[in-house]
């Protein structure tokens, strides 16, 4: 049942992850880009998770924790750089 369930996930976070990325390419400005970044991490994170899960591995877990760290800095940057104009004060 497990397996199936992945399996079912993982396609829907794929599906996530191209919308996310065709919103990140057609945004109509700037925070459009930025949440679709956003996103893009959340979906990435979720589908390596899932992979994790999927083959059982630890491995992926590590991998996913760096992306979310990653991804919580750079989206705060961007928004504090659209919003201000500037990154640090």
């Amino acid at each position: 049942m497990i397996p199936v369930a992945v399996t079912i996930a993982l396609a829907a976070f794929s599906i996530a992850f191209v919308l996310s990325l065709w919103r990140l390419v057609r945004g109509p400005d700037a925070i459009d880009r930025v949440l679709a970044l956003d996103t893009l991490y959340i979906n990435a994170i979720a589908i390596i998770v899932l992979l994790g899960l999927a083959q059982g591995t630890t491995v992926y877990f590590e991998a996913a924790l760096l992306i979310a760290a990653l991804g919580f800095v750079g989206t705060v940057a961007l928004a504090k750089y659209l919003g201000r104009g500037s990154v640090i004060e």
